[in-house]
Formats: C-alpha cells, structure tokens, sequence
C-alpha cells in the first residue's frame, strides 16, 4: 500500500532569478512587520482563461493553486504529491484501482460552509458532468465513480488500474468547489470564487490582476509568508520589464522574452545591477493538425512539414537560444524521452518533403493556415510563427497563411476545431511523461480534437499506469512516441527554461515553483534588510 501522509516606494534594483537559483541573501526576513500589510505584486504575461475549475486544462491553473484546495498538491521540494485538504490518502487494493482519502478535521470553504466529502464528490462529478470540450474531464478517464461514505472519508473506484491517480488529483483541476455556489451542470458565471486555498480571491479584473489576501479559514501545508498578493496581468514581456525596473511589480513569473532575457544577461543588466540565473524547464511548445481539414488532415502532408522545419534556427533566431529544440513530445529531463522526430527525419530536407509530397501525388504547393494566440506565450510567439510560414514558403511545397487570436477567443476556436494547424505550449500538470502523452491522445482531450490512437489509449498507457515505480515505463512512453512521430498528429518545437525575476525586497522564490512549475504565491516574502 502506498500512502501519502501529512505527520510604492520599492527599491529599483532587481535581481532576475531562475527556478534553480534564485533569490537569496542575509536579510531578516519579516512577513508581519508593517510593511507586508502591502501585497507583493506578482507580473504575468499568463492571464487565467477562467474561474471554474470545471472548464480548465490550460494556465488558469497558476491562478487556482493559490486560491482553491485540492486533496493533495506539492509542499515546496516535493515531487510526489503529498496531502493538503486530505489527512492521508492511499491506494487501498494492490491492483491501484481503490483510493481513498480521509479529510482534514474541520474544513471550510472561504464562505463558512463545510467542506466534506460530499463537497469533494461534488466537485469532481461536476468536472465529468459538465465534460467542457478540452477542459479537465480528459483527466478523469480512469475514474468509475466517487464514493463519500463520511464526513471525512472519499473514495475513488478506477476503471483500471492507475498508478497516477494521486498525480491528477494534485492538478488545480480536481480543484474542491462549495457546491451552493458552482452549478451541478453548467459553469458558474461572473468574477467570484469560492474555495478554501491559502488565499481568496478579494477581486478580480478580467486580463487585468487578480486581488489575493490571505484566508483565514484555511487549513493545509501552506505556511503563508505575506499576507496579500496582487497578480497583475501584462500583454507583453517589455511591459512586465519595465514595471519590474520601475518598482510596480516586485516578481515576474512567465513570459519573459528572449530579448529581455539576452538584455539582462549583457552589459546593460550588469550596469543595472541585475543578475540573471537560468533553470531547465518542462514547458514545451508544438504544432497540431487537424484531422477534419482537407489539407492537414493528410498524414503526407503533415510529415512534409516534419520533414522541412527548422526547429534549430527556430530556437536561435527568434528565442535566441533561451530554449532548446525539442524532436519528441516528452522533454528532456522526464523517463522516457527520445528524439524520435530527429532520428526519423533527421537534419530538415526540402527534397525529402518534396519526394513525400509527390509520393502521395501532390504537385502544387498546399495552402495551410496556421493560428496562433497573440497574448499567451510571449512577445516571440509572432516571430516564430512568421519564421515557420518563411521557411514553408521558402521550399515551393506550401502555400502558408497566419492567423491569430488573443488567448481567450483562441482556445474556444482550437476547442471548435475551426484551426486547420495551431500552436500551443504546455506546462505539465504533474511531473511524469504520461502527462506528455496522455492529454493529446483519444476521443476527447485537451487540445479539442480527437486523436484516436488505440495503442497509446488502449495498451501503452494502461500498462505504464499499472507501475508504481515510473522508472520502469521507460519503454512504453518510447513506443509511444514513436508512434505520435509515425503519425505526426503533433509536432514538437521546442523545449523551454524557466526563469523567474524579483526585486531585491523579496525572498522565497526559490522555494514558490512546485513541479509543474505554478508559482505558490504564499512562499513570497519581504525582507526588512539585507
């Protein structure tokens, strides 16, 4: 049995951290002194698409982990879940198809109501109820039904044997929501929530900032070191800079360009006094194609594409090399990464694209349109898109028209399916290559369009989640791998790194990224003095 048991007159001088080596300095540290009555100001490129935990499978999840509680998450250093609203969780059957969690005594929802066990059936069947297109219900596959036998007692009965289960009800996702405030079947509108994380949501401006101040009914693993936090959400990285520089915001976190990045790093930065530390990240960036489209539906023409980007020049003449290329969908780091997409392409070739185009009796230059969102990943996402475009137009095989959206409008589009190719990037919602795969895969995932692949969905990952030790699924991430670049449903670009900027005033941020790197906004604090 495997249990997881709980026992404005800023300085301007900043330093830029990263994930790996951040902050750190000799100050006493001060979270009640009268100074952090004021909120640490976080900056964001990464605006929450929504407030409902019941229609994300997306980054507002940056914004539900401060705000909401789920059964177990990651205390700082952790990278296996650990409990948080539950006292203790385990699997109960040697199959890991039983899970039951037992509560914390005496929880609440920021609103006084109880939060038991029925509150936590609720949230999670309502996820499932609702099913939004590309939302988080894609999580729950393995899920048969939620039990709540107590007060205090859940129970999880699986389909199939998963031994990543506790992973996904770590995810802001399975967040726990007062069910006299979120409808059963239909999201809940308008600008308030209801939860009972560290924090509650005292006021929220759509593409704006969200107001964090400590809740008080809280009971968990957070041990909050400030009292309040203001997320403001910026447009683009030179804004976020500038605010930074400007003593407006004390941290950033996400989206920092690769312009600002080289800038910091140079002279400029020195004679400013900024110092910049970079981290090896997970987030990944990639291509899908839509089956349903005439033209991107073609599996020849999707490998031509394969066949003729550059992902090298890509990551240095736009990202000048703040991100690494990337040939197969689990990055660097994880259990089961391979380069598969190198191996079986190899350098980019405009006779081989050609040669597989004309194998499958395509002789003119096919017209594609690929989308892209304006304001999710940064200043760069444009560039990159016009980079690719450049180099399919370059080699005579395409005919390559860009669109774009903001975030918002972009992902109810994808979710449509109305994009022939898109772009997105992903974070992983728990730290396993399975979380790599598995959300792009089936009848319904998180993309919006189905990618039915019966012996990833069917074989592959059924038998990966019957191992509890992951090192030991090594070859079955690489089979499917190998099949996703037979296919070339989903291209991927690149790998990214992770850096976080704060203000010299500020510690903890080295200890405020857990394994899906979401910032914890509590691990933030001031310091009095150096």
């Amino acid at each position: 049995m495997r249990v997881f048991n709980r026992k404005r007159g800023l300085r301007r001088v900043a330093a830029i951290v990263s994930i790996s080596a951040l902050v750190t300095g000799c100050g006493i540290l001060s979270p009640d002194g009268p100074e952090d009555e004021e909120p640490i100001v976080v900056g964001t490129t990464s605006a929450p698409s929504t407030l409902d935990p019941a229609a994300s499978w997306d980054g507002s999840w940056e914004l539900f982990r401060n705000i909401y509680q789920t059964l177990l998450s990651y205390p700082s250093g952790a990278t296996a879940p650990q409990p948080d609203a539950a006292e203790q969780c385990a699997f109960t059957d040697t199959s890991n198809r039983v899970y039951r969690c037992e509560l914390r005594e005496g929880l609440t929802f920021s609103n006084g109501d109880a939060l038991d066990a029925r509150a936590v059936k609720y949230s999670i069947d309502r996820i499932k109820d609702i099913d939004v297109n590309g939302g988080p219900a894609g999580l729950l596959g393995s899920l048969e039904r939620v039990q709540a036998p107590s007060e205090r007692e859940v129970v999880f009965h699986l389909n199939k044997p998963d031994a990543t289960f506790p992973f996904v009800l770590a995810t802001p996702a399975m967040s726990i929501v007062a069910p006299g405030d979120y409808p059963a079947d239909a999201l809940r509108e308008g600008s308030g929530v209801v939860g009972s994380g560290p924090y509650t949501l005292k006021s929220y401006e759509d593409g704006e900032r969200a107001e964090l101040v400590r809740n008080d009914r809280y009971k968990g693993f957070a041990e909050r070191q400030n009292k309040a936090v203001t997320v403001r959400y910026f447009k683009d990285s030179a804004g976020m800079v500038k605010a930074l520089r400007d003593g407006d915001i004390q941290v950033t976190y996400r989206g920092l360009a690769a312009d600002d990045v080289i800038t910091l790093q140079g002279k400029e930065g020195k004679e400013e006094g900024l110092q910049l530390v970079e981290g090896t990240g997970t987030e990944i960036s990639y291509l899908v194609f839509n089956p349903e489209d005439p033209w991107a539906g073609r599996k020849e023409v999707r490998q031509a594409v394969a066949q003729v980007i550059d992902r090298t020049v890509i990551a240095h003449k736009i990202y000048q090399d703040t991100v690494d290329p990337l040939y197969s969908m689990v990055p660097k780091g994880l259990t089961g990464h391979t380069t598969g997409f190198f191996d079986d392409y190899g350098d980019p070739s405009i006779p081989k694209a050609r040669e597989i185009l004309r194998d499958a009796d395509i002789t003119e230059p096919v017209p594609l349109t690929l989308w892209y969102t304006t304001d999710r990943y940064g200043s760069e996402t444009a560039k990159e898109f016009e980079e690719i475009k450049r180099q399919l137009d370059a080699s005579g095989l395409f005919d390559v028209t860009l669109k774009s959206r903001p975030w918002k409008t972009y992902v109810a589009g994808y979710q449509k399916g109305e994009y022939p190719v898109f772009g997105r990037g992903w974070s992983p919602d728990f730290p396993d290559a399975e979380n790599f795969i598995a959300p792009f895969v089936g009848e319904q995932n998180a993309l919006g369009t189905p990618y039915l692949t019966p012996k990833i969905t069917g074989d592959l990952l059924p038998r990966s989640r019957r191992e509890s030790d992951r090192a030991n699924v090594e070859r079955e991430f690489e089979q499917a791998q190998q099949i996703m670049v037979n296919d070339a449903r989903l291209l991927p670009l690149w790998q990214g790194k992770q850096y976080v900027a704060a203000s010299t005033d500020i510690s903890g941020a080295e200890q405020a990224l857990d394994p899906s790197t979401i910032m914890m906004m509590w691990q933030l604090q001031r310091k009095t003095s150096w």
